[in-house]
């Protein structure tokens, strides 16, 4: 018996990195998904690998877009019948990150990526998860969201500030309404938005860092828990990196 026997579960950004991390953990856990993106061929790479049949669903979604953020949850729920967790993980970042290099249609980008899609697909699954009085947000934010740190780039730092302040706002407002919202913060994590630093990131240093596998870890963790159980906020870094 899996944690999450029949549970249905969304994960965007889930063609790479945390994302696929995130899915195949959920799968393992008994948990139906739904992995979201914008390349229908890196889904399909997962789903091939998962080998998981109809308890895999791929849905390409550009969560910049409202339209396809409610399409996606709606379609989520028709496969399965529901949503039970939500997990808010796709983002992306940009090499010419610094303010003197940001453009206004960068930094829109950047907004609308990184923040603004998470809340489309919240705005989208809340009302289902109202109507149950259950359910789970995980939102993947970044240390970057807790500490602004100019290695993650102006945009980028801001939209997961947002994002955090979002979280944390719902967590509150809906205290009582049965829905669980948590704000996970990765430190360094080998996945390919690395190949977006301005400096290349050395072997050693890869190394070091946490995988995909160590944050999924972590979501399955607060997703888990009991429904009087709600963790608010979740910081997960490498042992190697400093937190300040």
């Amino acid at each position: 018996m899996g944690k999450f026997d029949g549970k249905g579960v969304v994960v965007t950004g889930g063609g790479s990195g945390v994302g696929k991390a995130v899915a195949l953990l959920f799968l393992k856990e008994g948990a139906k998904v739904v992995i979201a993106g914008r390349d229908p061929a890196k889904l399909a790479a997962v789903a091939l690998a998962a080998n998981a049949g109809n308890h895999l669903l791929t849905i390409p979604t550009d969560v910049t877009s409202p339209a396809q953020c409610l399409s996606l949850i709606q379609s989520a729920t028709e496969a399965f019948g529901q949503v039970d967790v939500l997990v808010n993980n796709a983002g992306t970042n940009i090499k010419g990150r610094t303010i003197r290099e940001l453009t206004p249609e960068a930094w829109d980008m950047m907004i609308r990526t990184n923040l603004d899609g998470a809340f489309y697909c919240t705005k989208a699954v809340l009302p289902q998860m109202f109507e149950r009085k259950d359910g789970v947000i995980v939102n993947v934010v970044s240390v970057a969201g807790k500490r602004a740190n100019p290695l993650g780039g102006a945009a980028y730092v801001a939209g997961k500030f947002g994002m955090g302040g979002l979280g944390l706002v719902l967590s509150n407002e809906e205290k009582d309404s049965g829905v669980r919202v948590s704000n996970v913060y990765p430190g360094e994590i080998d996945t390919p938005i690395l190949a977006a630093r301005p400096r290349p990131v050395t072997d050693e240093q890869r190394a070091l860092i946490l995988k995909p596998e160590d944050v999924a870890e972590a979501i399955l963790f607060v997703a888990s828990l009991h429904p009087r159980v709600s963790i608010p906020e979740l910081v997960i870094k490498p042992t190697s990196q400093m937190y300040w």
